[in-house]
């Protein structure tokens, strides 16, 4: 998928436990660990707020585009 969730990067540099975070936010544990493994295939909109919120970040420091080729999570 092109869209690559650097949730887990913004996980450790805020040093957050994730299953606080997923209390804060309001998502069970797993499906933030859904999100941050890069297994979703989608995120609400709400979702993707409270985590900028708690985080205290922009959406962009969360999602990145990798054109179709250059995404090094596939496998080949």
């Amino acid at each position: 998928m092109p869209i690559n969730l650097n949730l887990d990067i913004m996980i450790a540099r805020r040093r957050v436990p994730v299953g606080e975070l997923a209390a804060r936010v309001g998502i069970t544990p797993a499906n933030l660990s859904i999100l941050k493994n890069n297994k979703a295939k989608a995120i609400r909109f709400s979702t993707l707020e409270a985590l900028c919120r708690e985080l205290n970040c922009q959406p962009g420091d969360l999602l990145e585009y990798l054109p179709e080729g250059d995404n090094h999570d596939q496998p080949n």
